[in-house]
């Protein structure tokens, strides 16, 4: 049995080890498009700031790991897919033949169309060679300008600050995070970047890039201008999914996956970012690009290709945790609530707390935080959980910082009645 898996990073890596761990004589191969050995894109941040070298963002330290796994690496790219005849064409002209295929290969970040955008002093943060030639521009003194202010952005944007540089932000949103804070949540996010010396445009958009002076010149909406030694471009990832053109494998925003992982041909499974899978909340299939949803559909993949088990999805939670200059902000489940469901909320601006809950009839569907890590792992469990609130519903509302003796009394309770059935 021959298990191929293209794309190398954690859900990849996660459902090959798996793979090794549930079948010792199968063959793994896994196919990745980068000279570098599996490494995490959530590690470049520290990277940037010289907190690790370049093999602290390997997925796993030991050189010999996968060797010692018996699982195959083959640094090169995929362009073509043919499942009736179960092989990949790769670019070099070699083919491999394959029983079971998983499709892992992430996403790609999306550069807008303003003009200029080509220069070469525009940078993405997406690859570790990215990471390199950010690395040798930011230095202290540098004007550095960051397009965009989501989730990756507000995660690059320590690293640059923290490398010295002069740094200025601008996000077409009204707010920072846009996708996963509120507004209060995410202007409170902005004031204290703020407060530590970081230019911030929210609802601006650069119209264009020009090169004068050694320096690029970059035109906001409203006309002004900011200058800037380089800029580094974070406005959103797009599915790797344009080489399955032709391949028969079905796709929308992403690869269409059913409750096993399974595309709709037999035997092609697709995982991680690359996944149009089913979302927790919703009962909808969407892509979730995060990397916890992408490591447990590796798993859950691996046990689906093997055959040992038909391992159901029943869905990832959209969660998200942010620490952004010391400032831990977190979102999860349908953190912008539903209609006509109610919510409860504490604002404290001065010492940059909040906490913002959303409900539907006696359940926690959604929740915000900013500056109470405490809560983390409670509001993610009660929502993840669907426990009835009952009485503990109307106690939040009034205070939503009891959610914790909320989650303990809840959990006691059903544990108790379970063991009475």
């Amino acid at each position: 049995m021959h298990h191929v898996i293209i794309g190398a990073g954690p859900s990849g890596v996660t459902a090959a080890e798996h793979l090794r761990k549930l079948d010792s004589q199968c063959d793994i191969t896994i196919v990745g498009d980068e000279p570098e050995p599996p490494y995490s894109r959530m590690a470049l941040p520290y990277y940037l700031i010289k907190k690790i070298d370049e093999s602290g963002t390997y997925l796993r330290t030991a050189n010999d790991h996968f060797q010692k796994q018996n699982i195959k690496i083959i640094q090169q790219r995929v362009k073509k897919i043919i499942p009736e005849q179960k092989k990949l064409n790769l670019d070099d002209g070699c083919s491999i033949q394959y029983d079971s295929l998983l499709i892992a290969t992430g996403s790609r970040p999306v550069k807008p169309p303003v003009p200029g955008i080509k220069l070469p002093e525009i940078y993405n943060c997406w690859t570790l060679e990215d990471a390199r030639k950010i690395s040798q521009h930011a230095k202290p003194g540098s004007r550095v300008v960051l397009m965009g202010a989501g989730f990756i952005g507000c995660i690059i944007l320590e690293a640059l600050f923290k490398s010295g540089a002069d740094l200025t932000v601008v996000e077409m949103g009204d707010r920072m995070v846009p996708r996963m804070m509120n507004k209060k949540a995410g202007r409170l996010i902005q004031k204290w970047c703020e407060n530590k010396g970081i230019k911030i445009h929210t609802q601006r958009k650069i119209t264009a890039f020009s090169k004068g002076n050694d320096k690029l010149q970059i035109t906001l909406d409203n006309q002004q201008t900011l200058v800037a030694d380089f800029v580094v471009c974070a406005t959103g990832v797009k599915a790797n999914i344009d080489f399955l053109l032709g391949s028969g494998i079905k796709t929308e925003h992403g690869i269409l996956v059913g409750h096993h992982l399974q595309t709709n041909i037999p035997g092609i499974y697709a995982v991680g970012d690359v996944a149009q899978g089913l979302d927790f909340s919703t009962g909808k299939f969407s892509v979730q690009a995060i990397q916890p949803t992408a490591t447990d559909h590796g798993v859950l993949a691996a046990l689906n290709m093997v055959g040992s088990k038909k391992a159901i999805h029943r869905g990832n939670i959209n969660m998200n945790v942010l620490d952004t200059l010391g400032l831990i902000a977190c979102s999860f489940g349908l953190w912008q609530g539903v209609e006509e469901g109610e919510h409860a909320e504490q604002y404290n601006p001065e010492r940059f707390r909040y906490i913002n809950l959303q409900f539907d009839g006696e359940y926690l569907i959604g929740a915000t935080a900013i500056g109470l890590t405490q809560h983390v792992g409670v509001l993610r469990g009660l929502i993840q959980s669907k426990i009835k609130l009952g009485e503990w519903k109307d106690r939040l509302i009034h205070d939503p910082l009891r959610i914790m003796e909320a989650y303990l009394s809840r959990t006691q309770t059903i544990g108790h009645n379970t063991e009475i059935l």
